[in-house]
């Protein structure tokens, strides 16, 4: 059986950098997602690694430069339509950043940029996407 070609996962890559109890979020500008608050970042490009997809996502979305230090999980992320049929498939490798410079502006893709403390990140009342705070808490329990 062949299948189409949109009709595989898509690889993706998100930059996690937290720094000084903080972490660096985007507010996406496009679907899906459009509106709510996540980690920078985007696909992997062909002949790309992972931990350099993030990096160069991270500076195109906010301007902040930052080091790959290692991948610290994977996301599943599958979307369906009402009737529950698969539309989109995507697998994101979270990949650990140590912040280097810049501050956080959006660009490209995001509608804002900030840092936000982990600990609070919940309580904020923004709109996040699965698993972001998780994430964020797993990436600062790493740098302990």
């Amino acid at each position: 059986m062949s299948l189409l070609p949109d009709s595989r996962p898509v690889l993706g890559a998100i930059a996690v950098v937290c720094h000084r109890d903080e972490v660096i979020l985007i507010q996406r500008k496009n679907p899906p997602n459009a509106g709510w608050w996540g980690f920078p970042g985007g696909h992997v490009e062909l002949g790309e690694s992972a931990m350099q997809a993030a990096v160069r996502e991270l500076h195109e979305e906010t301007g902040v430069t930052a080091r790959a230090i290692e991948y610290l999980t994977n996301i599943d992320v599958i979307l369906r339509d009402p009737a529950g049929l698969v539309q989109k498939q995507y697998l994101l490798t979270a990949v650990l950043c140590a912040y280097e410079s810049g501050t956080p502006a959006p660009a490209d893709d995001a509608l804002a940029a900030r840092w936000l403390a982990v600990d609070s990140l919940e309580t904020q009342g923004l709109e996040l996407i699965d698993q972001v705070a998780e994430v964020a808490r797993l990436a600062q329990m790493r740098l302990r």
